[in-house]
């Protein structure tokens, strides 16, 4: 939801162009900072951002996007074995035209996934699937290779950004794995169709965030309260079920524009009538910065402040605590990741309210909290 200012806004971003009573209240009767959800040194990536706010440090936990995505589906991992992300994308002339592939549907995934494991492209692996594009592959080597996420070389040509280094026996073998996969999805009939329908195709995967599993302490031991975690995406959902939260399931959220955000709202209050914290987690306004689309990042911002805060604001009690925060800047103008600090506002009857009045990057910049490192957000709302 954190992005730059823009030009074609007055040089506004997209969070101070929405219409966001609710948030905004949130700033106004709350306390608000910048909160730092990468640490130095680390990508800009959701895996870690999200594990920063709930209160680990990636720097001692994180071993990669894959295994945390094995976890969300059921996916075991055994001592040695290496869980990789999995995108389906759609490349044209030898480009990255889409890292979603047209947003296939976890349906067309399914086929396509069990095309290629019948086909044995991997005879050393197997591929497994999850949301959308969002898909696995699990073996047991290359967790020394350089790998490169697809949102960030949309346009680039896959041959510059293949698995290095590009001297090892092990990078050959799996980018001989996503070469091949076209082969095998190209004249797939769930492509043909697509194609048919002026739809993008998801005509070959791409290998990347390659990891083993990782030891989280349990959420429960570590804060002494039951935790909930609401997300339409395998990663939160892998986070949380590694970490001991329970997983709420909401029928109708997508991880898109789409996503039911009046149902996550109340999947939410129902579930924190049996447990002491709730996580909800939003990526509709992510799409809309990987997209590039403003007014589609405007219009995701305002539906999450009318559809969900709103209605947890009506329902939700006095003394309930509230935080709201994007887990990482994905700006406009450069489609991907970065790694600012994000905007924060805390509301709580034992915080003192300072004198910021909207919820944005630059009000919350003058916040009462000042700067803070993510790992201590928890901390926080709990006293």
């Amino acid at each position: 939801m954190a992005d730059y200012p823009l030009e074609e806004l007055g040089g506004r971003t997209p969070l101070e162009e929405a219409n966001t009573p609710n948030m905004d209240y949130i700033a106004r009767k709350g306390t608000t900072g910048m909160l730092r959800t990468i640490p130095d040194g680390m990508d800009a990536g959701s895996d870690i951002a999200n594990l920063a706010i709930l209160g680990y440090d990636p720097r001692r936990v994180y071993t990669g996007r894959g295994p945390l995505e094995a976890a969300s589906i059921g996916v075991e991992l055994g001592r040695g074995e290496i869980a990789w992300r999995c995108n389906l994308i759609t490349v044209e002339d030898g480009k990255i035209a889409d890292f979603t592939a047209g947003h296939v549907s976890s349906e067309e995934a399914r086929a396509l996934l069990s095309a290629l494991n019948e086909a044995e492209i991997a005879p050393f692996g197997k591929f497994y699937p999850g949301v959308s594009y969002r898909n696995l592959f699990v073996c047991s080597f290359g967790e020394e290779l350089r790998a490169t996420p697809p949102h960030d070389i949309v346009g680039e040509s896959i041959d510059d950004y293949l698995l290095r280094p590009r001297n090892s026996s092990t990078a050959a073998k799996l980018n001989e794995v996503m070469l091949r996969s076209r082969e095998v999805l190209t004249e797939h009939e769930v492509n043909l169709k697509r194609v048919e329908q002026g739809k993008k195709p998801a005509n070959m995967i791409w290998l990347w965030g390659q990891g083993r599993k990782p030891e989280i302490e349990p959420f429960s031991e570590k804060y002494g309260i039951e935790g909930a975690v609401i997300s339409a995406v395998d990663l939160i959902r892998g986070i949380a079920k590694l970490a001991g939260m329970r997983v709420v399931h909401v029928p109708g959220a997508t991880g898109y524009y789409d996503t039911d955000y009046t149902a996550k709202a109340e999947y939410a209050l129902h579930t924190l009538e049996s447990a002491d914290y709730c996580y909800i987690h939003v990526e509709a306004p992510d799409e809309a910065g990987h997209e590039g689309s403003v007014e589609m990042k405007i219009k995701t911002i305002e539906d999450l402040d009318k559809k969900l805060i709103g209605r947890l604001l009506d329902n939700l009690s006095d003394d309930t605590v509230i935080a709201i925060l994007p887990d990482h800047p994905t700006p406009i103008k450069v489609k991907t990741h970065t790694s600012e600090p994000v905007p924060l506002a805390i509301l709580s009857p034992r915080l003192r309210p300072d004198d910021v009045e909207r919820f944005s990057e630059r009000a919350c910049s003058t916040g009462g909290l000042g700067l803070m490192e993510a790992t201590r957000l928890n901390q926080i709302l709990l006293s």
